[in-house]
Formats: structure tokens, sequence, C-alpha cells
């Protein structure tokens, strides 16, 4: 009945738009747009200093962790945006305390496991993962400097009480932070891949954790 009431809900705001839609099959494979390559661990190779190493790398780091791919879900207040241009989320969603959305209203309404593409659409896909969910409010990144990210990300009392191997972790193996490299027609990915995300991560770990100026 929910992914009922989403489907006419979605249905009615793009009719409103004057766009026709017809719902396509769920996508396994959805397009990874190329947004040009991370730096590997090795490029600061020739950076001496151990500190000054560790911040180049976060700073790398950063350009996944800024995209609209990711920081959409760790918004200033607990409305998701979307798209490139970061905008408010259609229809407005108000998490509140939780981080998959209102009652009746829940982020799985319209979201499902999988990407699914619409046809007909200047919408080309909506997207989906089976953990489809808000970050929490304590990980809201949006208006933040790259420092200030930095220290949020590694402070355990916001971060979910991840240490450093659990970051590196979770950075490299989590199935919702790995949906942003595959996010469906119509957007872009992070540049990189998840692996090479990650091992920026690691690289950055062992350099110290410092963090940016």
């Amino acid at each position: 009945m929910a992914m009922r009431f989403a489907a006419i809900a979605i249905a009615s705001v793009l009719a409103t738009a004057g766009t026709y839609v017809v719902m396509g099959p769920l996508q396994v494979n959805a397009e990874t747009s190329a947004s040009g390559a991370l730096k590997a661990v090795s490029d600061f190779d020739t950076i001496t200093d151990t500190s000054a190493r560790s911040k180049a790398i976060f700073e790398e780091a950063s350009r996944v962790l800024t995209h609209p791919r990711c920081i959409n879900c760790h918004p200033a207040t607990r409305s998701p945006t979307q798209g490139e241009d970061k905008h408010p989320h259609v229809p407005l969603m108000i998490a509140s305390n939780s981080s998959v959305g209102p009652l009746g209203l829940a982020c799985s309404a319209c979201h499902g496991a999988e990407n699914r593409s619409i046809v007909g659409s200047r919408m080309k896909s909506i997207p989906g993962n089976a953990h489809w969910q808000l970050a929490p409010a304590s990980m809201a990144w949006q208006g933040l400097t790259v420092s200030e990210i930095c220290q949020q990300v590694k402070d355990t009392s916001r971060n979910g009480n991840r240490s450093h191997e659990d970051l590196i972790k979770h950075m490299g193996e989590d199935h919702l932070v790995g949906w942003a490299w595959h996010p469906g027609d119509g957007r872009t990915a992070p540049p990189g891949s998840q692996e090479t995300f990650a091992a920026l991560i690691a690289a950055w770990v062992k350099t110290g954790a410092d963090c940016p100026d």
C-alpha cells in the first residue's frame, strides 16, 4: 500500500511538471558517471612531513565526502537534499529524530532496495538501496568546512562510536556508502571508486588521522 501511494505521489509530482511517467525495471547495475579519478595513496609519498601528508590525504578523500551523492544525505537539517545542486527533497521530507523518515512516508515508501528507472521522465531513475536512510544528525556535513568534517568523522561521540579501524571498514565495505558509485541513471558518481576511497582513509589513519587546517 505504501509503495502504491509513493508511486502515485511521484507520478503526481512529475505530471505537474508536465512529465509522463512509466516505471521501468529495477536497475541492478546502475550508471557510474565519470567524475575524475581520485589520487592514489602513493601520490602523496613525496610529502615527507607525516602530518602534512595525513592532511593532504584527507583533503583528497573529502572530494568523495562532499560530493552530492554523499552530502545530500548528510544535510544540515533533518531534511535531505537531492540532485547535483542539492535542492530540497521533493516531496518535502522531515525526518525529525528518525533516519528513515516520518510515519506514513518513510524513505522506503519510494526508495526500494535498488535503483529503479523511470521511462519518459526528466528524473531518469529513483535511487534505492536496502539500507536507504539519512545519516544521524550528529553527522550532518552540509555547510561545514573540510576540516570540520574531518574532526566530526573521527569523533567517536558523533560518528556512532566508530574507531579508526571501524571507519576504514565502514568506508570500504558499507553497501550504502558503495551505492554512491552506482547512483542510477541521471546522477553523477563521486570520483574514483569505493576501494580507492577506503585506501585513502586507511592511509589517513596510518599517518595519524590529522585534519586539514
